[in-house]
This record gives C-alpha cells, sequence and structure tokens, in this order.
C-alpha cells in the first residue's frame, strides 16, 4: 500500500504561474494527489509542517553535464541541495552513449574536464538504451537524454574535418533514430566543438528532420556566440524552419564586448521565428561567466584526428605558433572567431598537474607574467601537462541581456553545471537559488510565480511531461519546499562547491531525497523519455 504524505500550511506556488496560495499539498506514493486549501485538510501517513515555507514543484535543470557524475556521486548533493529534481543530459553534442570501444576511449579523453574519468569506473553500456536502463532508479535525480550529434559523427567518421558523404549521413540518421527509439528525446550539438563543427547547415537539417519525425527537439550549442553570434542563432532557426523541428536554445546568451547593444537583433529573430511558427525555447543560467574546457578554444584544426594527434600539434613549435597566432592575433574559430582575453580566463582544474595548481589564485595572464611567459604559450603548456583536460572559466557576459532574457516568455532555467575540476563554477551548486535570491527576491526582475514556472512547467512542457513541472491532482510527487525570504546561493567562484541554504526539502517521485535540509542518499530519480 502506498504511503501518503501532507505538506501543511506552506504557500503553493503551482509551477503553472498562477498566484501562490496558502494550501495544503498531499502526496500519495509517488503522485500529488491534491491541493487543500482552508479548514479540510484530508489524512494522511505523515504530516509534515511547512508554515512559512513555499511549496513548489521540483527544478527542472534544462542543460548540464552531469552525464557520468551523477552515477560516480549519486547523492548528487550539489543539485539536489538547489532543488532539483530533473536534469537535462547528453548536451552539446558530446556525451557517453551511443558509443563503441574506440569511440569511447577518445571521448573520455575529449570531455574529461567535464565529467573527469575516474578509474575503475564500470562502462557497461554502449548503446542509449543501456546507458539509460544504468540510469534508471541508481540516481537521485530524474534524467532525460539528448542524442549527441558528436557522437553520430565520431562513430560514422571519426574527428575527420571534412563534410559527410551521402553514405555516412544516412549512416548517422540511423543511428539517431535508434537512439531517440531507445528514449532519446533530441539532438544536442556541440557546433564549437569537434568534430561537430565540421559539419554544414544541411547535415543539421536532414538529421532535425528525424528528430522531429519522433517529437523531439534540437538542442544546438550553435556555432558562433562571438564574432558572429547573429550568425550563429540564425542558423538555428533556419534548421527549425527547414526541418520543421521544435528548437531548444542551449545556455542562450550574448556575450563578449563585440555584442554589446545588439541584443533587440537577436530577440527580433526570436519573434520573427515565433511568428513563422517556429516551436522556440531556451534555456540559459544567472551568472556572467561561462566554463567550458581550455582545448575547446583552439582552432578546429588543431583538434582534427585523434588525441594523440592532437597532442602532437601541441608539442611541435612550429604548429604551436600557428596555434598562438591564431588566438592572439587571427581570432580562434574555437573561441568564437575571437582573439583571447587571457586576463578574463581562469583555470577551474588542472588534473594531473598539481605542481601547476598555483595558477588558479589568478588569471592566466597573470600567472604568464610570473612565468615571464606569454598566456597562450601557457595556455598550450597546461593542456599538454594535464592531457587537454584541463576545464576553465570565462568572464564574458553582460547583465542586461542576461536580465532582459530571462524575462522572456521562452525562458528556462539550465546550470550548464561541470561539476569537477577545483574549483568549477558556482552555477554547478548555485543557479537555482540565484534566480531566487537575486532576480526574484532582491532585484525583483521576476515574480515569485513567474521564476518558478520558468523553472518547472515551461521545462516540463518542452520534454511533453505534462505531469511534472507542476503541483496539480495527479502529477507526478517532484516537490521542493524552500523559504522564499532566505534563500540564497552560497557558491561563490572562489568557493564554489558551497550548498545553498533555505532550500528545506526536496522530494523526487514521492520520496524524500532532502529531509530538512539534509541529503537522503534515496535512489528514485527516473529515466524520462519524451511525454513519459
Amino acid at each position: 500500500m502506498s504511503t501518503s504524505t501532507l505538506f501543511t500550511g506552506g504557500l503553493v506556488v503551482d509551477g503553472l504561474g498562477n498566484p501562490p496560495v496558502r494550501g495544503d499539498v498531499l502526496v500519495i506514493g509517488d503522485r500529488i494527489a491534491g491541493i487543500f486549501k482552508g479548514a479540510r485538510r484530508p489524512e494522511a501517513d505523515r504530516i509534515v509542517d511547512i508554515d512559512g515555507l513555499c511549496i513548489a514543484p521540483g527544478f527542472i535543470d534544462m542543460h548540464t553535464h552531469s552525464d557520468l557524475q551523477v552515477l560516480v556521486n549519486p547523492d548528487h548533493t550539489s543539485k539536489l541541495s538547489q532543488g532539483v529534481t530533473t536534469e537535462v543530459l547528453g548536451q552539446d553534442g558530446l556525451s557517453y552513449a551511443p558509443i563503441d570501444d574506440a569511440t569511447l576511449i577518445e571521448m573520455r579523453s575529449q570531455i574529461k574536464g567535464w565529467n573527469d574519468d575516474p578509474p575503475g569506473f564500470d562502462w557497461n553500456w554502449r548503446s542509449v538504451a543501456e546507458y539509460l536502463k544504468r540510469l534508471d532508479g541508481n540516481v537521485a535525480v530524474n534524467c532525460a537524454y539528448l542524442v549527441p550529434h558528436g557522437n553520430l559523427r565520431m562513430l560514422v567518421m571519426g574527428n575527420a574535418a571534412r563534410l559527410a558523404t551521402p553514405d555516412e549521413l544516412e549512416q548517422m540518421k540511423a543511428l539517431l533514430r535508434t537512439a531517440l527509439e531507445e528514449g532519446g528525446v533530441g539532438l544536442s550539438t556541440g557546433l564549437t566543438y569537434v568534430p561537430a563543427m565540421y559539419s554544414d547547415t544541411d547535415e543539421l537539417v536532414a538529421l532535425c528532420e528525424v528528430v522531429a519525425e519522433y517529437g523531439g527537439f534540437y538542442c544546438p550549442h550553435h556555432r558562433n556566440y562571438g564574432t558572429d553570434a547573429l550568425g550563429g542563432y540564425g542558423e538555428c532557426f533556419e534548421i527549425a524552419r527547414r526541418s520543421g523541428v521544435a528548437l531548444h536554445l542551449a545556455h542562450t546568451h550574448l556575450s563578449f564586448e563585440a555584442n554589446k547593444g545588439k541584443l533587440p537583433q537577436l530577440l527580433k529573430l526570436f519573434d520573427d521565428a515565433i511568428a513563422d511558427g517556429v516551436d522556440l525555447s531556451f534555456d540559459a543560467y544567472p551568472y556572467l561567466a561561462g566554463m567550458t574546457t581550455l582545448l575547446s578554444q583552439l582552432p578546429s584544426w588543431a583538434l582534427s584526428g585523434s588525441g594523440d594527434e592532437q597532442m602532437a600539434r601541441l608539442r611541435d613549435p612550429e604548429t604551436r605558433k600557428r596555434i598562438i597566432e591564431a588566438l592572439d592575433v587571427i581570432g580562434s574559430d574555437g573561441h568564437q572567431g575571437l582573439t583571447v582575453n587571457w586576463s578574463s580566463v581562469y583555470l577551474a582544474g588542472l588534473p594531473g598537474a598539481p605542481e601547476m595548481e598555483w595558477m588558479m589564485e589568478g588569471n592566466l595572464a597573470d600567472a604568464a607574467r610570473k612565468l615571464n611567459t606569454s598566456p597562450a604559450e601557457l595556455a598550450l603548456d597546461v593542456l599538454i601537462a594535464t592531457e587537454r583536460a584541463a576545464p576553465c572559466v570565462f568572464f564574458i557576459g553582460i547583465e542586461e541581456h542576461v536580465r532582459t532574457l530571462m524575462q522572456r516568455e521562452e525562458h528556462t532555467v539550465g546550470s550548464d553545471g561541470i561539476l569537477v575540476g577545483d574549483r568549477p563554477h558556482p552555477r554547478s551548486w548555485g543557479t537555482f537559488p540565484r534566480m531566487l535570491e537575486t532576480y526574484v527576491r532582491d532585484e525583483k526582475v521576476l515574480t515569485l510565480e513567474e521564476c518558478v514556472r520558468h523553472m518547472t512547467s515551461s521545462a516540463a512542457n518542452r520534454l511533453r511531461l505534462m505531469d511534472r513541472g507542476r503541483i496539480a491532482a495527479g502529477a507526478k510527487a517532484d516537490l521542493v519546499v524552500f523559504d522564499k525570504d532566505t534563500v540564497k546561493a552560497n557558491a561563490t567562484y572562489e568557493h564554489p562547491r558551497q550548498a545553498a541554504t533555505g532550500i528545506v526539502h526536496v522530494v523526487v517521485n514521492g520520496q524524500f531525497a532532502v529531509e530538512n535540509n539534509r541529503v537522503t542518499g534515496h535512489r528514485a530519480g527516473r529515466t524520462l523519455t519524451l511525454g513519459a
């Protein structure tokens, strides 16, 4: 028999944008039985008094890089302590399924800076179905998975720096169909990362036509966020128009000084696409810095081929000169076509190179001055010492743009959180409480109910999960209880692994994942597929 829990006296923020109301929320088993107002109070096996607190649907993180860490560290405190109950994995076109033995070796190396590569880990899957089975019921939060474009390309043509042949494209489409049938919710791309950066628009349209057949969505890390940011976004809309696919723009921002004042042009692209019938949503994080791997900033030609070939280029004196010229003089396509402002780049980890950890106390330009070398030379030395795995943080954002974007109807929240490294981005631990603390309570950019809707039902709707992301009778019991007056993101750039305060309870599929501010260790997370 299912047990029941009644949360009493809380302010119910239903996730649908309705004004909060005082009421009791009854959970039976893994579902919400109803909201009860006034003196009417049903019986329950357990009563939880939440007087003075808010109860809302569990938050949905639409852009994460927890693909491996959700298994390695299954308590998943970084996300549960923020009130997150669902994550979307498989982002930026690079992940761990589908995969084969040879490709797994390359992928483990390429995205070690995102997920680590723990010794002794059991890689007991190759297909999307096998990966999702490994997750289901073994992790603390629900997980949905995007099929990574880079994996499809690697499986068919490795890291070849060229367009796909018609036969190769057909092979990718077949792999994609299988992955979607096995539970993928759409297609992600990383068009500034190898090997996806070698694709063209026609290839992406052809793949997105397959995604559209299955009712999934296209989630691009698009081709340029710098010198041609508007063109990068424009290609996404072209792909959606031509293929008919639903479009969800990943980590949407308009950053770098080169793009200051251009937000109205981007918003016009949004409005024109919507007017043309494009089914549009996007996610964004509430910070001005981004985070990725240092390796990804190199020009694309330097990243073709195997990891061994890439390392050989980093060591070759003449090739180093060409790479440094791209980084410092011409502009690297890996750095959005711009030259790198090294004073804005901070190393977030130095795996395998503890002797270099002092460099994290300042930016790369500071470290280079102390060593009497150039920042670009030092960056290449860091990549060699860490076997290409060093992650880094870039301060590139524009606050006015961040605030304006989060007020859009199409906005959802994604942390883009990388959980590994000595000093990862604080968004990995602070994104959702920061939304409530800074942009609701302090700055009043959003109302409480608007912010919660963006973090819950808006995201669930994109995933076609009509029984999640809302407090309503019959909905799945993913819930968060928080104090709207004290909720606080404690994670900082200097000390990023700090849990939020003010998040009191988190319930995943009817089970307490956080109870009285303490992670319980329950593994109630399920694999979520489109509409299921």
